[in-house]
């Protein structure tokens, strides 16, 4: 079974037992952190996707420690001033190992989707109006 989640901005596809660094998540190495945002389940052939999320779903992790991304350098440069900047950056990150993907009961049994109501109204579009025409040009004079 496998779940994508959202965490700081970014999707992530976990199964149980892998290792993720996310953005930086509060709390100690050795606890527990829950994921309620995901995305879509997966077991085999049966699909469940979100709108956007599903419901009751959830992905169980623990903290594993901080670590910190790779080193960017940032370097300003302006020409024929002698202006030059330079600095760095390292992302604070949070390693996060998954434990249990916990679908919900509806995931299981994976349901088709809600069909449209046969009552509902189509809405009519409106004609768009006719483009004005342009103005005439007065003649230029001639010699």
């Amino acid at each position: 079974m496998y779940a994508v989640l959202v965490t700081g901005g970014k999707q992530y596809r976990v199964e149980a037992g892998t290792t993720l660094e996310v953005e930086r998540l509060a709390g100690e190495p050795g606890a527990s952190v829950t994921f309620d945002r995901v995305l879509m389940i997966g077991d085999g052939d049966a699909v469940t996707i979100g709108t956007p999320v599903v419901n009751g779903a959830s992905v169980v992790g623990t903290v594993l420690g901080d670590a910190q991304g790779p080193k960017l350098v940032i370097f300003k440069f302006k020409q024929k001033v002698k202006y030059r900047r330079r600095t760095g950056h390292r992302q604070s990150l949070t390693r996060v190992r998954i434990d249990a993907i916990h679908p919900t009961a509806a995931v299981a049994e994976a349901a088709p989707r809600r069909a449209r109501a046969a009552g509902a109204k189509a809405v009519e579009a409106k004609p768009k109006p006719k483009p004005r025409a342009k103005r005439p040009t007065t003649p230029k004079a001639e010699e």
